[in-house]
């Protein structure tokens, strides 16, 4: 019998249920008529599935007994943070997983000694902010979508505008509690559990769920200049000296560390947008100001809310976060690997010959490097120390998403792989759901180390989703 919108009785729902004890919001099933809306509830609708079960854990106590639910029943898991994977990822991905949603795990304290943060697993990065300013003006490097939860954020990379000044997410645990596929609850960091802790900082999904992060901060910059030039064009053709000009810049190995940029092409034009941590004074003594394309457009804000305000805005021009029917790709590239003049022209002439398919599409190309360099490449799981530009395509689709919109951002891809020596390589926090090698793609140098870390503390790949680390093969 069936009874409060729960599933007919299994093993898996017994034991779930016997951990939620009666308590609401804890469980839920396919057979929930608020399933897909309110608990699975996909980010890109372009991608079903369809969890076994959805949990909403209130402790890492509960982690540990749904895992142990999970393994007793065969089942596997992905935990849910913000939920913001271009293929749902954290909601397994494939059919028939069991989702963590760390929803509920939104404790935080700072330690005002060391200015050490402790973050619940399950908050969003809005919060992030707000609760780092109001325990001492304090601040951590992220991206600038403020719905994305720390849970995927800090444990894929964590790319944002102060990223090349400050390191990206990741590089600011200092130390986690995590549940293993044992359902063990344990801390990670590099005394403790060091090779667990060198998985979890870039490829996390696969290892444990994490439910707690203790994170170094800074203290919030002063000054900060932002930037943000639009160009409205007839043809993306006028752009390729605009594109030259920006990338030149973005390659100066010398370029200032407290400079961060975006380069964002539309079905109109570009925006290019920028950040500067510092004065007024200071930007134009960087020089950079007469070498951004097309004008010196700046806006001075020296509140760092309102800098983080606005570039929320910014992102939600690309990445609301409105559920819709999207496809992504997206490519990295070394110093040695940005586009040639010719490629960038073949790049523009194909956008403009191209059918699109959908009036909303985005070619955004960002800068990396600086401090995120400074780690060598086998300190942490994350693989793209190396790069200094990021490219994300994105198609989306009102109301449906076609197969031109599709074929549009696939051939954007094609066409720069397709001028470029080198095999291009991809950061996973981009996830690019038709990579044929994923996980060398995403991990590369660090994949034969993850592997074998992944048998030590995941040999039935219990934390599994389609393009996460699988376990070596033992000979």
């Amino acid at each position: 019998m069936s009874i409060m919108g729960q599933s007919p009785s299994t093993p898996l729902s017994d034991c779930l249920n016997a951990v939620c004890n009666g308590r609401d919001n804890c469980v839920a099933y396919p057979d929930n008529p608020l399933y897909q809306v309110a608990w699975v509830n996909r980010y890109n609708l372009d991608f079903p599935v369809t969890p076994v079960a959805v949990t909403r854990p209130g402790s890492a106590q509960d982690v540990s007994d749904f895992i142990k639910c999970a393994v007793a029943n065969n089942v596997k898991v992905q935990p849910k943070s913000g939920g913001h994977s271009y293929a749902n990822y954290g909601l397994g991905g494939t059919d028939g997983e069991l989702v963590i949603d760390l929803v509920n795990l939104q404790d935080f304290s700072m330690d005002t000694t060391t200015w050490q943060a402790t973050i619940g697993g399950g908050t969003r990065l809005s919060d992030v902010t707000s609760k780092l300013h109001n325990n001492g003006k304090r601040a951590i490097s992220h991206g600038t979508c403020p719905g994305v939860g720390i849970g995927g954020h800090a444990t894929i990379g964590g790319l944002g505008p102060s990223s090349r000044m400050w390191g990206s997410c990741l590089d600011h645990v200092i130390e986690v509690e995590v549940v293993t596929a044992d359902g063990t609850i344990q801390r990670a960091s590099e005394t403790e559990n060091s090779d667990l802790f060198f998985a979890l900082k870039g490829a996390g999904a696969g290892f444990g769920v994490i439910t707690e992060f203790v994170v170094k901060t800074h203290p919030e910059p002063g000054d900060v200049v932002q930037y943000s030039f639009s160009l409205t064009l007839d043809s993306h053709k006028d752009l390729i000296d605009v594109f030259q000009k920006w990338q030149d810049l973005i390659s100066d190995p010398n370029l200032d560390r407290r400079f961060g940029t975006e380069f964002v092409m539309h079905e109109l034009g570009v925006i290019i947008t920028a950040t500067f941590y510092g004065t007024e004074d200071e930007w134009k003594a960087t020089g950079i100001p007469d070498r951004i394309p097309v004008g010196n457009v700046s806006v001075v804000i020296d509140d760092w809310l309102a800098v983080i305000a606005q570039q929320a805005e910014d992102a939600a021009l690309w990445l609301s976060e409105i559920r819709s029917a999207f496809t992504a790709r997206s490519l990295a590239f070394r110093p040695d690997e940005t586009l040639s003049l010719d490629t960038i022209t073949k790049l523009m002439n194909y956008i403009d010959g191209a059918n699109r398919g959908t009036l909303l599409w985005f070619l955004i190309f960002d800068a990396t490097g600086g401090a995120i360099s400074d780690v060598p490449m086998n300190a942490t799981a994350y693989s793209h120390r190396d790069k200094i530009m990021f490219c994300q395509g994105y198609g989306i689709g009102i109301p449906t998403l076609t197969q031109n919109t599709k074929d549009f951002i696939n051939g954007v891809i094609d066409t720069i792989q397709g001028n470029t020596v080198q095999t291009l390589t991809t950061y996973p926090g981009y996830v690019d759901p038709v990579l044929q090698d994923p996980q060398v793609s995403y991990w590369g140098p660090n994949l034969n180390t993850l592997g074998q870390i992944k048998s030590k503390w995941d040999p039935n790949d219990l934390f599994h989703n389609p393009q996460s680390v699988r376990p070596a093969e033992t000979v």
